[in-house]
């Protein structure tokens, strides 16, 4: 009876262990999206769709370390001439600068503290940081996912573009919204 109850107490102990290590961001199974106000009447929804990253978690389950970077030329808002101008010099500038990267300096509490980098410009952002758990899929892999929420100022990444309305106020808010839902398998090696 002591060696059952033995092995339950260790198999508990060692369960957030079976989660840790480095995990592949799954692309069919992650959302890298942002939203910005328009005409300051609506919202304009845009997303990332060429993404890659890793993240790791130790044996209790806190995010230690995370990195990923975003294709511009992948961004989508449903509207090819608007996508177009987002990538052209004036917004983005996708030739010159290809990627938007962020990498996680610490997470302390809800908050996620890291190093975002766009058109080359790198800014200290503080992100709400949520842990959404793991579990082990049906086909034995483990599973993990987060979720990264904030706000920043375009304007801080050299990102002006804009125009004037006549009724005041400015075509393109500079608070843009970013909204990032992450799901990732354990050491996964194969292709989704």
């Amino acid at each position: 009876m002591k060696k059952i109850k033995s092995l339950a107490v260790a198999l508990v102990l060692g369960a957030g262990s079976l989660f840790a290590g480095v995990y592949k961001v799954d692309p069919s199974h992650t959302d890298v999206s942002f939203s910005v106000k328009h005409m300051m009447i609506s919202t304009v929804n845009g997303q990332f769709e060429k993404f890659d990253g890793t993240f790791e978690l130790d044996e209790k389950n806190n995010l230690t370390a995370l990195s990923g970077e975003m294709d511009v030329e992948s961004i989508n808002t449903n509207i090819a001439k608007r996508d177009a101008h987002l990538k052209s010099d004036e917004i983005f500038d996708a030739k010159q600068f290809p990627k938007v990267t962020f990498v996680l300096d610490k997470v302390k509490g809800d908050k996620a503290y890291g190093k975002l980098t766009i058109k080359g410009i790198t800014k200290d952002v503080v992100l709400d940081y949520e842990f959404g758990g793991t579990v082990t899929d049906p086909w034995g892999r483990q599973r993990a996912g987060l979720s990264l929420s904030g706000k920043l100022d375009r304007r801080d990444y050299n990102i002006t573009w804009n125009q004037a309305l006549e009724a005041g106020g400015v075509v393109v808010s500079e608070v843009v919204k970013l909204n990032v839902n992450i799901q990732g398998i354990l050491s996964a090696d194969d292709e989704f």
